[in-house]
């Protein structure tokens, strides 16, 4: 294979690292747009997501559905976290609900270990076929669909925040909440649907993964941090940020690894995060001092 042949290969690698980490940081996103808070237990949905369509699948389920129920189950926990962790340290300083989303990550893996143990766990492909080839590199079909998903679920948000009148009323609150409750909008329930999308989110990018990365309960602590540092370059109060921010990031890991060593993959990320903070703290399309959608 040609150099420029491995280059392109490292990069559809890191189109699909890519594709999970923009939808991990597309949860950050919607959650500190919101509530205002990071959710450290981000990651966690995504092993939830992963390991609970595992389970249904073994019980004979068809897999689509096993993918919703999954989805509907996280979204679920997500609420409850919000109910019973954040909501009631919501006039807490913004480091202790940081500190309690850490402590509720850290039970959920707990939880996680006990039941599933610390074997790995597969699921099969979405669609079988020989991978795709382009120019001496190829992409398997797994691949295009973690892409694939990445994109839809974008288009499926823009439509959600710009076309409903739900999004507009979570929209709402963002800009101003003082203003929303006046026009009879509840920012306790949008902040309580913010974080069960969110986490729903999260259970889609760790069920389209597993097919290729395999399910553990632990999945989700690096795959949360580099979904939190996709978030940041992109810009944590940006949509889009968090797109282009995970693309751009799985692209450069995927680069760094195969072009410099894999032992750089993981410092790759936050070396990254580390750079941003100091060179753009608002991120590539975030702005500073604001929050939007």
């Amino acid at each position: 294979m040609s150099f420029s042949s491995q280059v392109l290969q490292f990069i559809l690698s890191g189109l699909t690292l890519g594709g999970i980490y923009a939808l991990i940081g597309l949860g950050f996103v919607t959650t500190y747009n919101v509530t205002g808070i990071l959710n450290f237990a981000q990651g966690e949905f995504v092993m939830l997501g992963a390991l609970i369509t595992v389970a249904l699948v073994g019980l004979k389920l068809p897999i689509l559905l096993a993918i919703v129920l999954a989805v509907l189950v996280v979204a679920l926990i997500g609420a409850l976290m919000e109910r019973l962790a954040i909501y009631p340290a919501r006039h807490a300083s913004l480091v202790t609900v940081i500190i309690i989303t850490i402590g509720v990550s850290i039970s959920i893996r707990g939880l996680a270990l006990l039941i599933w143990g610390t074997d790995p766990y597969s699921l099969p492909a979405f669609s079988t076929g020989s991978p795709l080839s382009f120019a001496g590199a190829s992409m398997t079909p797994q691949a295009v669909w973690v892409i694939g998903t990445a994109v839809a679920v974008v288009t499926a948000l823009f439509f959600f925040f710009e076309r409903t009148y739900l999004g507009k009323a979570v929209r709402a609150c963002v800009v101003n909440k003082l203003a929303a409750r006046l026009m009879g909008i509840s920012p306790q329930l949008m902040s309580l649907l913010a974080v069960a999308l969110s986490a729903g989110l999260g259970a889609i990018a760790g069920i389209v993964i597993t097919p290729i990365t395999l399910a553990t309960y632990d999945m989700g602590l690096m795959l949360g941090l580099k979904g939190f540092v996709a978030a940041v370059l992109g810009g944590l109060t940006s949509i889009s940020g968090a797109v282009l921010g995970g693309f751009l990031l799985g692209v450069l890991e995927a680069l760094g690894s195969g072009l410099i060593s894999s032992g750089y993959k993981d410092a790759i990320a936050f070396l990254i995060l580390v750079l941003v903070l100091f060179i753009k703290p608002s991120g590539l399309l975030g702005s500073m001092g604001s929050k939007r959608v």
